[in-house]
Order: C-alpha cells, then sequence, then structure tokens
C-alpha cells in the first residue's frame, strides 16, 4: 500500500510512503505490529525488506517512466534490517536494479535503531547519504530521544509521531512539543513532517505553525499501488 506525503505549502503530494500489509484468508489483516516483530525474530525480516524495498523502488520508477512527476518513496526500515551487515549493498542494489535515483528514495528509521549503536549509526548514515538517499527519524519523540541525535546524524526529515498531533487540539503539553520539534527542525535546516492528520483543525494548526508536510486520513486513507495515479488525478482537477 501507499501513504501520503502532503506538502502543505500548497496541499500537494509530495511524496508516497511505502507500507507493508498482511492479508491472511483465515485471520483477516494483520497489522505490522503483530507481524514485523515475528519476521525480525525468525529472519524473514531480510527477504521481506529486500523485496519491500526493490519493490518501492521499481514501483516508483515505473511511475515517473509512465509520466508522472518524480516524487519521493520513503521506506520504513527495521532495526534489525538496518543493523545488517549488507544494508549499505541492499539499497544500493533495489536502486540499480530499479534504475530509480537515489534521491527520490527516502529511508525511515526509528529512534530504537540510533541508541543501540550510535557510532555505527554515523558511520553508516554517512555512507547512505554518500549514495545520494534521503534519511528520516520515524515517530520522534516517542522513546529515547535527545537532541544531540538530531546535531550529530545526518537526517533531512524528522517525523512527529501520531500520538502528539492526536490531541493537539486539546493537549497543551502535545501542542508545545508538536511547535518545539517544528521549531528545531527549522533552526537545523531539516524538513518536519506530521503523521495522523485527521481534522482540518490539525491541518491549521500545523500549517500556522510552519510543518513542512503531513500524512493521515485527513488526506487520504492509504491505497493500492494502482491506484496512486487516479488519486493524483483527482487532486490535479481540484
Amino acid at each position: 500500500g501507499e501513504d501520503d506525503i502532503v506538502r502543505l505549502e500548497d496541499r500537494t503530494i509530495a511524496g508516497f510512503e511505502a507500507l507493508m500489509r498482511w492479508v491472511s484468508p483465515t485471520l483477516g489483516q494483520i497489522p505490522p505490529g503483530e507481524f514485523i516483530p515475528v519476521a525480525e525474530q525468525s529472519g524473514l525480516i531480510f527477504p521481506m525488506g529486500h523485496w519491500a524495498l526493490e519493490e518501492a523502488c521499481r514501483q516508483n520508477k515505473a511511475w515517473q517512466d509512465a509520466g508522472m512527476a518524480p516524487r519521493v518513496v520513503a521506506v520504513n526500515l527495521s532495526a534489525v534490517q538496518f543493523h545488517s551487515a549488507d544494508i549499505l549493498a541492499t539499497v544500493t542494489r533495489a536502486l540499480e536494479v530499479s534504475g530509480l535515483e537515489a534521491h527520490y528514495l527516502e529511508l525511515e528509521i526509528t529512534e530504537s535503531v540510533i541508541v543501540e549503536d550510535p557510532e555505527r549509526v554515523v558511520k553508516l548514515m554517512d555512507d547512505l547519504k554518500a549514495i545520494g538517499v534521503k534519511l528520516s527519524i520515524d515517530d520522534f519523540g516517542t522513546g529515547y530521544s535527545s537532541l544531540s541525535y538530531l546535531k550529530r546524524f545526518p537526517l533531512d526529515k524528522i517525523k512527529i509521531d501520531r500520538s502528539f498531533v492526536r490531541d493537539l487540539e486539546t493537549s497543551n503539553s502535545d501542542s508545545a512539543i508538536v511547535r518545539m520539534v517544528i521549531g528545531i527542525a527549522a533552526e537545523l535546516q531539516h524538513r518536519v513532517i506530521a503523521e495522523g492528520v485527521e481534522t482540518l483543525e490539525q491541518l491549521n494548526f500545523l500549517q500556522r505553525h510552519e510543518c513542512d508536510e503531513y500524512q493521515g486520513y485527513y488526506c487520504s486513507p492509504a491505497v493500492p499501488a494502482s491506484e496512486v495515479p487516479q488519486l493524483l488525478a483527482r487532486q490535479q482537477t481540484r
């Protein structure tokens, strides 16, 4: 599936986040929070992750070849994937096989990835940046956040977790945290994206405080890749 990334400046779709979903014939839809940990423990995360990365790059390049305006595709990397010995080669191969230019790929990592081995993470991030891919930190503020991370690591984007966005209209502390993250990101020249936007009030708050991008049901629920061209066509006719 694909989740839209919308630019707040002009409310246009700036890119997509690739989402992996498992629909079982017997159990129905199984959320990633349940099957990803199992995949990590069993080692299946590696073939799954390789496939997801290559498919996201291939699909993005296919859209470009079909005449769609180039956009970024974001792909989540689990801690197990990111810390694997061949992650650099995996990313390089996905770009080479698909023919996608590196700056149209954004890799999302979580805070837990950073705290495990910061020195190795800095080196690996530098190597990935040398290839040309973009890097973002996902779920910022939900774990062992440290402002030093934002200074030390070569990030392009910070994602504000949906748990802070959800209560923007009623929680002074959540709104203060969101304003703070947006302000710090601007000072460090990182873009900032808010997850889980569901209401016009949330969207207006984010725009007033100069958030760069947002994701969430207010724009569109996640859609299969096959529906993306129609989604973009609808937006252009608004």
